[in-house]
């Protein structure tokens, strides 16, 4: 979305509730190549609700993250999920993409509910009506002018500038795509289980059947271990990644319960795209996220949706120079990369 025409290398930047992410990929002929990566935490507080509360203190982060780094690129790609961003797939009449770019916004007022002046909006025509070949699919993207604003802002005081805002789920769905092999006819979905919001995105043939973001995360493990606990919350995440050693029953007893949360979301999402599309049952389930270590989870969702669960490796065919960067680390921090690098691999002047 809100796109600039020349294509020129880009920094992916994923501003998430706890931490900044950032990757930086050369391309080479449908190939990538790792050239920068890096994690560094926010302070508490400084994102809430999706909303920017403390915007120098993440541009801070920003800015020595790229300091850091000794990155000289300055166009920069983010994205925003959850309440930030309105997704919906919509069925009008068949028509030319440039007849539909004059009539989108007439057409998208009755889905957005906020002054159609006061949103950034982007769609993609994604295929004919499977019920109906006079009309088509497309896939309506929107967000208040206001929420990317403060993005704007953000990286500007960060010394960058926005060229690309896209979303978590598609930015994971570009992670997917360029690091696993898929067969056009199988129905995918993609899981990102981030600190406060949950991705959902079903996909075939590189399309978006169905998307949904949840307000849940890995907060909640959190916030129940120190309930439970009494514990700090520096100490409660720690507990939370260290379930698997632990034989406090208590404490397993929390993760476990809010596993069967989590899973209970997805399988309800699930059951809601089977229910209502045309398309055949999903095939493969990938999740990504912080959340996919937490101590079984994965096992709690194979459970609940009756489908092997795949971590989705955003690194499997990355190239990289060992010298520079330790697989070992890169193993590690899998889980957490797929948005940005989902990101990294936009150029300016996408769509």
């Amino acid at each position: 979305m809100f796109l600039f025409k020349k294509k020129k290398e880009v920094i992916g930047i994923d501003i998430g509730s706890s931490s900044v992410k950032l990757v930086q990929l050369k391309e080479n002929k449908g190939s990538y190549e790792l050239l920068n990566i890096g994690i560094s935490p926010l302070p508490p507080e400084a994102i809430v609700d999706n909303s920017l509360m403390d915007t120098s203190a993440i541009a801070a982060v920003v800015k020595s993250l790229i300091s850091g780094l000794g990155i000289k690129v300055k166009d920069v790609v983010c994205s925003i999920s959850g309440n930030s961003v309105i997704i919906r797939k919509i069925v009008l009449s068949a028509m030319p993409q440039e007849e539909l770019e004059d009539q989108i916004s007439w057409e998208a007022e009755q889905y957005i509910p906020f002054d159609i002046n006061d949103v950034n909006m982007d769609f993609q025509i994604l295929s004919p009506d499977s019920m109906d070949p006079s009309k088509m699919n497309v896939l309506l993207v929107a967000s208040k002018k206001d929420i990317i604003n403060d993005y704007v802002s953000l990286f500007s005081e960060a010394g960058l500038q926005l060229s690309v805002v896209d979303v978590d789920s598609f930015a994971v769905q570009n992670a997917f795509e360029a690091n696993h092999d898929f067969a056009p006819q199988d129905i995918i979905a993609l899981v990102n289980i981030g600190a406060s919001v949950m991705n959902i995105n079903v996909v075939k043939d590189g399309i978006t059947l169905f998307t949904r973001d949840v307000q849940i995360g890995g907060n909640l493990y959190s916030e129940e271990i120190q309930k439970q606990l009494g514990l700090s919350s520096e100490d409660a995440e720690k507990a939370k990644l260290l379930a698997h050693e632990s034989n406090n029953k208590v404490l397993i007893n929390v993760v476990m319960k809010v596993n069967e949360s989590i899973a209970q979301e997805i399988r309800r999402s699930l059951d809601f795209y089977n229910s209502t599309a045309s398309e055949d049952r999903i095939s493969s389930f990938f999740v990504s996220g912080g959340c996919s270590k937490v101590y079984n989870l994965l096992t709690a969702i194979t459970e609940k949706i009756g489908l092997p669960v795949n971590r989705l490796n955003p690194f499997a065919k990355l190239k990289y120079n060992e010298k520079d960067f330790d697989p070992e680390y890169l193993d590690e921090i899998a889980p957490f990369m797929a948005v940005p690098i989902g990101l990294a691999i936009r150029r300016v002047g996408d769509k």
